[in-house]
């Protein structure tokens, strides 16, 4: 069974959804379980909250979650980030890596957040968002993980404890033996991790290929993907054939991100629904304003489209709200208004929650309080339908920058 430990929700039901596109069996875990794995399954994730936390706690959950999955079965392990490799100086990715590394008693792995079909690829070690270095794809202007460098050798260099080396796309190109050889020759330069190309899928399916025997893989989506069809032996899942679809009953949009994708989405979606606003200075300072918050969605749930309440917002207005109010404050009061938001809407008997942001979602996924989910059907590449293990109600949990303009629209296009 392969074991994977995500450091965001969203990130969990993204390499979820590809794991069952590509032929595992999977279910994900919100946290780290408190009972043993009751299904039958060929993968298991578990969703953290620890990609903008300490080190020292992202690396304690962490490391709960590994001995979790290793008593419940897993003998492969993946950590999983985000295809932005979102991070700082000091953390997160490194030291995680670092304890994981420790715990299994291994010395080597890979670091690959590569995702081609959403844009994310690697040449010479540099991590490119489209066309544009990461650092200049508005990623440089991310309110808790800003990135300002694109140079993945570098990143991984500053906030781990070893040295990293690159694989180039020349090399990769060659084959999977041609990548082992390299891997070979990094450790015997002292090297602990290993950048590995990928300028699109054919590179990635190379890598998996030549990690297969890995005891531990680090990356994004994409190298995971492919890792499950090299094992089924197959790109057509049953799994996913059969997955899973949410009814159309009460719907709400929860949108926490200030992605350069998730502002035009926003914008889109403002001329098709009902949309608010969220105040910062009222979610400082109103005890009463999820409430408020809470009646206008419930005056609007039986409009065409679920109405839309939201704190996304272009840079230069979230650098404002910043300065104003501080970058923690804000974000910390405007996690806590949706946490309470999504709480009395479930309450009021809402089915269907669409949050876009990975801090949005973590937060609601923790106050919505489920165990775990069932993996449906792929709304964009990476971000699929949810169904709570125990209850009928779906989620759809975005990252900032995935899918298209019309994300929320096509979502509730899906209702059966």
């Amino acid at each position: 069974m392969l074991g994977v430990i995500a450091d965001d929700f969203t990130g969990a039901s993204d390499i979820a959804s590809f794991l069952v596109e590509n032929g595992l069996r999977t279910v994900q875990m919100n946290g780290v379980p408190d009972r043993s794995l009751e299904s039958a399954v060929d993968a298991v994730v578990i969703s953290l909250k620890s990609r903008s936390n300490p080190a020292s706690e992202a690396v304690q959950q962490s490391l709960q979650a590994l001995t979790w999955l290793q008593n419940n079965g897993a003998t492969q392990f993946y950590f999983k980030y985000c295809s932005t490799f979102d991070s700082t100086a000091k953390g997160n990715i490194g030291p995680v890596t670092d304890a994981l590394l420790n715990a299994l008693d291994t010395d080597f792995t890979v670091i690959s957040p590569a995702l081609p079909i959403n844009g994310r690829t690697i040449f010479n070690g540099y991590l490119f968002v489209g066309q544009s270095l990461l650092n200049e794809s508005g990623m440089q202007n991310h309110p808790i993980t800003p990135m300002t460098d694109a140079n993945l050798v570098r990143l991984m260099d500053g906030q781990a404890s070893g040295k990293t080396g690159l694989v180039s796309y020349a090399d990769v190109i060659q084959g999977a033996d041609n990548v082992k050889r390299c891997f070979e020759q990094l450790k015997q330069q002292g090297c602990r991790y290993a950048v590995v190309d990928a300028a699109d899928n054919s590179q990635l399916a190379v890598l998996a290929e030549a990690i297969d025997d890995f005891k531990l893989v680090t990356g994004g989506s994409g190298l995971a993907a492919y890792m499950a069809a090299y094992k089924s032996q197959s790109n057509t899942a049953q799994a996913a054939k059969t997955a899973l679809l949410p009814t159309k009953a009460k719907s709400v949009i929860l949108s926490g991100s200030c992605s350069v994708m998730t502002n035009k989405q926003v914008a889109a979606y403002q001329s098709q629904a009902a949309h608010r606003l969220l105040d910062v200075e009222q979610s400082l300072n109103n005890p009463n304003y999820a409430d408020e918050l809470c009646q206008w969605v419930l005056a609007h749930l039986d409009d065409a489209n679920a109405p839309m309440v939201y704190a996304t917002v272009p840079p230069q207005e979230l650098k404002a709200i910043q300065q104003q109010f501080g970058a923690d404050n804000a974000s910390h009061a405007i996690e806590q208004t949706f946490a309470q938001l999504a709480h009395k809407l479930k309450q009021h008997g809402v089915k269907n929650f669409i949050t876009a942001g990975g801090e949005t979602s973590s937060i609601v996924v923790q106050e919505l309080g489920f165990d775990g989910f069932h993996i449906g059907k792929q709304i964009a590449p990476g971000v699929p339908w949810l169904k709570a293990l125990d209850e009928d109600v779906f989620l759809a949990l975005k990252s900032g920058n995935f899918g298209s303009e019309n994300f929320f629209a096509y979502a509730q296009e899906m209702f059966v």
